[in-house]
């Protein structure tokens, strides 16, 4: 089973392509939107460092972005 969160925002085009990405592949996540959740993009950026999104965490591995091949590598089949 895999652990798998993603934050993005309502207007996020890479946000929408990574969760298609996973949607496609039936690998099931979590969403954190941090435009209605501030204080979750706070926790954030303390975590990665990172003010942009998507962010997503894959068993505890962070990619930054739309990275639909370090998703594959992170992904437990």
């Amino acid at each position: 089973m895999n652990d798998v969160t993603i934050y993005t925002t309502t207007t996020c085009p890479y946000c929408t392509m990574m969760k298609n990405f996973l949607n496609e592949n039936h690998v099931a996540y979590k969403e954190v939107n941090v435009s209605k959740h501030p204080e979750q993009m706070q926790k954030l950026v303390q975590t990665t460092g990172q003010m942009g999104v998507p962010q997503t965490n894959i068993n505890g591995q962070w990619i930054l972005g739309f990275d639909p091949q370090s998703a594959m590598q992170y992904l437990r089949g």
